[in-house]
């Protein structure tokens, strides 16, 4: 789950009036609510997003909108706010070489195996795993099973109906493509889906890290978490990390992005390899 702004200033108009008390009140919003710590620079992402919602609810201003939300803890429109603030930047085998170590892993633990990808974004990360489960595990595969979970729930609707353009999978290597893809033809040209074989692995749920409890069921042979805890402050790291740790089994291994380091946050994982680390906390 990235979370990623365009460049670029304010434009010289705006429709609505975006005061630095309303920016710094999304930041308070979003950081109880997700635990996303958004920085000043981020200020025009924020409008722009939230300036759709305000437009889509027939709202006059953001003082109004954010009113609203505030004196209705558990409204649908929360949902909406997190998914305007949340961008997924994902790709199918994003960060390569985790996915060898990943399939030299599995082949070590005994049946089943299990795997936990929390920050699923619009599936490409959860099937990359999946496939990998296949790959590497061969007729074994079917009694592994992939959890993916994300606060959005946009696109986690996108993730289950396992089907992308094209382009998504152009740099996979024709024989991985044609084992796993199915190509669209006719109305459905210049689409690919997910091979059922791979998609029955994987089950999709909504899911906040900042919640209270999480509805998941350990403990898991791998977690992934990459590219999330950098929007994190270092306390929110420490409790997350805290809560991975009895979740995982016995030298389980959790996958961190390529910018993250837990080194000096957690005495439960220590550096396996290039962001991979291995619980030892049992």
């Amino acid at each position: 789950m990235d979370h990623v702004a365009p460049s670029g200033g304010f434009q010289a108009e705006k429709q609505f009036e975006f005061r630095q008390a309303d920016f710094d009140r999304v930041r308070r919003m979003i950081y109880r609510r997700a635990g996303i710590s958004l920085g000043e620079h981020k200020r025009e992402m924020v409008y722009s997003r939230l300036a759709r919602r305000l437009r889509s609810l027939s709202q006059h201003s953001f003082s109004t909108y954010l009113d609203s939300l505030e004196h209705a803890d558990s409204a649908p429109e929360w949902e909406e706010f997190v998914n305007a603030l949340t961008t997924n930047l994902t790709a199918f085998f994003r960060e390569s070489h985790h996915f060898p170590i990943l399939a030299d892993f599995v082949r070590t633990r005994q049946a089943p195996i299990s795997v936990w990808c929390c920050a699923a974004s619009t599936g490409e990360e959860p099937y990359s795993i999946a496939i990998t489960l296949h790959e590497s595990l061969g007729a074994r595969a079917s009694q592994a099973t992939v959890l993916a979970t994300d606060i959005d729930t946009q696109v986690l609707q996108k993730a289950e109906r396992a089907v992308y353009t094209a382009d998504r999978v152009d740099k996979m290597s024709p024989a991985r493509l044609q084992r796993f893809f199915l190509k669209g033809r006719g109305q459905n040209a210049g689409m690919v889906r997910v091979r059922p074989e791979v998609a029955d692995l994987v089950s999709f749920a909504p899911l906040n890290l900042l919640a209270p409890s999480w509805d998941v069921r350990g403990p898991f042979d791998v977690i992934f978490c990459r590219n999330v805890m950098i929007y994190f402050d270092k306390p929110t790291q420490a409790a997350i990390l805290a809560r991975f740790a009895p979740l995982l089994k016995p030298g389980g291994l959790l996958f961190a992005g390529h910018s993250e380091n837990f080194t000096y946050i957690s005495q439960s994982f220590r550096l396996r390899g290039q962001t991979v680390y291995e619980c030892v906390s049992h």
